[in-house]
């Protein structure tokens, strides 16, 4: 495995916004909550090295705490994503008649809606909150993951070793985890990783939206409805919350396309 661009530019924006999320759990230069009426605007400084909010608070701080609910409902939310999924997509995929037939035409069903339509509307009748956040998307998600998974386990439930298996009278639930499982580890990973960014971003577009984690707690989408009155006067607000995003969002783009050029088998390098 020779080292990659992509690889390389994308592992590291990535670690760069773990790192500060890391960092966030142990310390930050402020608490991210607390105001300060009398200090409200501040332009960067030495103290503020982002400046404050028109409520005094950190920003700095903020957009360190805002890494933490980020990357904490994209990983939950892609695990849900998974899970669901990987469910659907192997038990279609494999038992086909009429189970893959109710699965289908409820998958496709869920596949009419673009995924954050379909997690307003499930955000609506949950009300906003971290959890009903990783819940809605996760279920706005896990289509794509079904729709991937069944047409890897189309192809291989019918190879040499999958027959083999059932021959040697192994029973149909071990043939499916213990032989076509592990063959859905490449495309799953490959989007698994798509999956994140897509996560980070309908996270950050619901929370400006106000249907995302409620307030005072800091995400990057709430920091950039909140800097839209002060666009002019104090433009770093909507500047670095925006970094964070795009950061986070080039980080998986490039390292996505990295393991889909690794995990391709096709690739001769």
């Amino acid at each position: 495995m020779r080292l990659r661009p992509n690889l390389l530019i994308g592992g590291t924006l990535l670690g760069f916004v773990f790192v500060v999320a890391a960092t966030a759990l142990v310390w930050t230069p402020y608490d991210p909550v607390r105001t300060n009426l009398r200090r409200r605007l501040v332009p960067p400084s030495q103290d503020y090295w982002l400046g404050t909010d028109e409520f005094g608070r950190d920003v700095a701080s903020r957009l360190m705490e805002g890494a933490v609910t980020s990357l904490t409902v994209a990983a939950s939310t892609v695990c849900v994503a998974l899970v669901l999924g990987m469910a659907i997509g192997l038990a279609g995929g494999f038992l086909r008649g009429w189970t893959d037939r109710i699965l289908g035409a409820v998958n496709d069903t869920l596949l009419a809606f673009p995924g954050i339509l379909l997690a307003l509307g499930l955000l609506a009748v949950l009300g906003p909150s971290r959890w009903g956040i990783v819940l809605a998307l996760g279920l706005a998600y896990a289509p794509s993951v079904a729709r991937v998974v069944r047409g890897t386990v189309l192809s291989i439930r019918e190879r040499e070793f999958v027959e083999a298996s059932r021959a040697l009278g192994n029973s149909e639930l071990y043939t499916l985890l213990r032989h076509v499982l592990p063959h859905t580890a490449a495309p799953v990973t490959v989007l698994a990783t798509s999956l994140f960014g897509w996560v980070i971003l309908s996270e950050s577009a619901l929370s400006f939206l106000g249907l995302g984690v409620p307030p005072p707690a800091a995400t990057w989408g709430n920091m950039l409805a909140s800097a839209r009155p002060f666009m002019q006067d104090a433009p770093i607000l909507s500047i670095a919350p925006g970094v964070m995003i795009a950061t986070c969002l080039l980080g998986v783009n490039l390292l996505g396309d990295a393991l889909r050029d690794l995990l391709d088998p096709r690739d001769g390098a």
